[in-house]
């Protein structure tokens, strides 16, 4: 069995994995990433923000091409099949997989594939396809990642059932489609499988959609998910889901039954931390195997670190990488470590939706004199060129020192444009103000002109 000793090593070659072992490696420590997979990028390049953003990109240009005149000139209205149109997400993740593995060989980062569990604090042992390795390390990251939660009464096995990884595999287009869980990736997949012309049953177990953005653009999405054919049932919890040879009927707790070609599932996602011999470090997961961690990502085992989707919140791509890099930090005690909590969102519905800072809910809860501005993209030269109309941006802010406490922005680029605005909001004292974006000159027409345009009108409601 053969031994080798490391600086740092880092479980799962995700964001947060890589994030963790480019930065240890910068640092001139010997680090070594595990990954069981075949190769790297995680669930990010290989079932998540990738293929399901390069999804959505070319779903997006069919609807424009189907929906512009210019282009009915030339032709009809085209139907594309969904595999058909995941065969562009598949040449993105290729490459992908390439740069992100170059990453490492050029970073002197050792790669060893195969499935790691602790033997105690200070070893690993990594099963591979046909060996087993013994890993001695002064300081460990755990970058696992998530996966679906499945709840054991529905049958995942089911060949019209699947969840948010499987439904890549899915070789045909249904007629119709129920998903269960209008979160993040539940609302993403209603519109990209609408924007294919399914008919879409979108059930929420909770009262609105995506209850932690601003109530406006909430209801924005509602409308315009409803708008493109998808019937949203809110307050709804399934009671059975059975699949058979001809669809999927699902029985809800409210006596309601719905039927439909195929069912996904995108209700939660689960920790990857069973099978990691974390019993023998002495660490337990929670119910939804996520690890805890404190304000420098240090486990309960003070040398042994968690960051991305395996401790929770955010569960973003982006975030990730940042949670990697700073734990990285931690350990090579550079300057540039943070906690990761000013995290702006970025969900790739049609449209999209992005937002950083408070929302007007909590600003009225909390007693803030706060004002709006905004800024509707129908009224953008930009967005008149481009045909995509639909949207806002709303900033929020002081109405006595102009401070920037919130952006909201619904509509095409959204998840760019709400960078322009973070930029500021994270200038201290008074470079945080509403007055930079009135005293600034945009390009034009760009659909950063927003910015001013939010502003102005924002202006015009102090007195």
């Amino acid at each position: 069995m053969a031994e080798h000793h490391y600086d740092v090593v880092v479980i799962g070659a995700g964001p947060s994995g890589e994030g963790a072992a480019m930065n240890a490696a910068k640092h001139n420590k010997r680090v070594a990433i595990i990954e069981d997979k075949a190769t790297v990028g995680g669930n990010c390049t290989h079932w998540g923000t990738i293929p399901s953003k390069a999804l959505r990109h070319s779903v997006k240009q069919i609807i424009t091409f189907n929906t512009n005149q210019m282009f009915r000139d030339i032709g009809e209205p085209r139907w594309f099949s969904f595999p058909r149109v995941l065969q562009s997400a598949q040449k993105v993740i290729g490459k992908q997989v390439k740069l992100r593995t170059q990453f490492y060989s050029r970073n002197r980062v050792d790669l060893l594939n195969g499935r790691a569990a602790f033997l105690d604090k200070n070893r690993l042992e990594i099963r591979g396809h046909k060996s087993v390795e013994t890993i001695h390390f002064k300081q460990a990251i755990v970058a696992t990642g998530s996966r679906p939660y499945l709840p054991p009464d529905v049958d995942f096995r089911h060949h019209r059932i699947y969840n948010s990884d499987s439904i890549l595999n899915l070789s045909h287009t249904p007629r119709t489609l129920i998903i269960y869980g209008a979160g993040v990736i539940g609302s993403e997949y209603a519109s990209i499988f609408a924007g294919l012309g399914v008919k879409v049953d979108l059930i929420n177990p909770g009262s609105r959609l995506l209850s932690f953005l601003d109530d406006e653009i909430s209801d924005a999405l509602s409308y315009h998910l409803r708008n493109n054919g998808v019937l949203v049932r809110h307050n709804e919890q399934y009671e059975t889901v059975k699949g058979d040879d001809h669809g999927v009927v699902v029985t809800l707790q409210s006596g309601k039954k719905i039927r439909a070609d195929a069912f996904l599932w995108c209700n939660g996602r689960s920790g990857n931390t069973d099978n990691l011999g974390l019993d023998k470090v002495g660490l337990e997961p929670n119910s939804r195997g996520q690890l805890s961690v404190d304000d420098q990502y240090r486990t309960e085992v003070e040398h042994i670190y968690a960051v991305g989707d395996v401790i929770g919140w955010p569960s973003l791509a982006s975030a990730a990488y940042d949670q990697g890099r700073s734990a990285s930090s931690d350990v090579v005690q550079d300057e540039y470590f943070r906690f990761v909590d000013d995290v702006p969102t970025g969900i790739y519905t049609i449209p999209e939706i992005s937002s950083v800072g408070k929302t007007e809910r909590e600003l009225t809860e909390a007693k803030v004199p706060y004002d709006v501005g905004q800024a509707f993209f129908k009224d953008l030269a930009r967005a008149q060129i481009t045909g995509e109309a639909v949207g806002m941006l709303k900033l929020l802010f002081h109405r006595e020192t102009r401070e920037i406490l919130g952006i909201h922005c619904f509509g095409d680029q959204a998840a760019e444009i709400v960078h322009i605005g973070q930029a500021i909001m994270n200038q201290e004292g008074e470079a945080n103000s509403l007055n930079y974006f009135i005293n600034t000159t945009f390009n034009y027409p760009t659909m950063a002109e927003a910015y001013r345009v939010a502003a102005l009108n924002g202006l015009n409601r102090i007195f």
